[in-house]
């Protein structure tokens, strides 16, 4: 059995702790509503840019006029997973939900014979990847010492795609991030950028509404243009959504550990003042019986 002195040091522990949870949990809430405004206000521009493409590869059509960042190579021999997680931890099962997700693609996919690669984004995809994927693992990227993700960033992480696709090293690209819905939801995604996937319609644009465009200059054009910024676009969003998604988690771990750390402060109290008391009960007990002995 602990002694009291071991009691109240353990006590004073846990409140030390609980002192620190609670105060990550109001700065994680503080910065989840700047960054769960950030995230939604990306969405509306990535889906119109999303229908703006399709909208343009309708007109290209499948030709040789469409680059081949939006067509790809013809095969699917080599695929490129961008895994995107967080640089921190402490925030509960985020990071090992996207990880479960591409890991279990990353199996599908050598279960078939396809070869796979990694680019893993945050510092926690390559501590849970390289374990069983260290040699799959060809680029690795995290942002810890940014204080806030911007499109720079976004754009960093496009151009290893670009470079790597232009240099032949793989077939289709798939980008795999936390979409985030609320503070206690966060629903890992896996989302094609090489060769372009079909592109969600948008709310109000039905089919009825369609209308032709002349484009100056061509089409074509155009969408060699924009095609890697749409990716970039892509990216840019997946990267707000995990930082809204990453604080959501946190700001939820850390009120569970707070509340966890009560319940233990008040169990540690109850045995502190049990045991004292028995204490303090033994030393009457020898103190009338020293009396009643004179």
């Amino acid at each position: 059995m602990p002694s009291l002195k071991d009691l109240k040091n353990r006590i004073a522990s846990v409140k030390a702790t609980q002192k620190i949870t609670k105060a990550m949990q109001m700065v994680a809430a503080a910065k989840l509503r700047r960054a769960q405004e950030a995230a939604e206000a990306a969405r509306p521009y990535s889906q119109r840019m999303a229908a703006v493409m399709s909208n343009i590869a309708q007109a290209v059509g499948g030709g040789d006029d469409a680059p081949r960042i939006m067509t790809g190579t013809g095969k699917d021999d080599v695929h490129l997973l961008v895994v995107a997680a967080a640089d921190r931890g402490l925030c509960g099962g985020f990071n090992g939900q996207i990880v479960r997700l591409a890991r279990e693609h990353a199996r599908r996919l050598r279960a078939e014979g396809k070869t796979v690669k990694i680019i893993t984004v945050g510092k926690k995809s390559y501590d849970l990847l390289r374990r069983d994927y260290s040699s799959a693992i060809v680029e690795r990227i995290d942002f810890r010492d940014v204080r806030k993700i911007g499109f720079a960033q976004a754009e960093q992480v496009a151009e290893k795609v670009f470079d790597m696709f232009e240099a032949g090293e793989f077939d289709v690209c798939t980008l795999f991030y936390s979409e985030f819905k609320s503070v206690i939801s966060q629903v890992p995604t896996a989302q094609q950028l090489i060769p372009a996937a079909p592109a969600e319609q948008v709310e109000g644009e039905g089919e009825g509404s369609a209308a032709v465009y002349d484009y100056e200059p061509d089409a074509s054009a155009i969408l060699a243009d924009l095609a890697p910024r749409s990716i970039k676009v892509q990216i840019f969003r997946a990267l707000l959504e995990n930082v809204a998604g990453e604080m959501g988690a946190k700001m939820s771990a850390m009120d569970n550990a707070t509340r966890n750390a009560g319940e233990m402060i008040d169990k540690l109290s109850m045995s502190y003042n049990r045991q004292r008391q028995a204490q303090i009960t033994k030393e009457l007990i020898e103190i009338i019986s020293g009396a009643e002995a004179l």
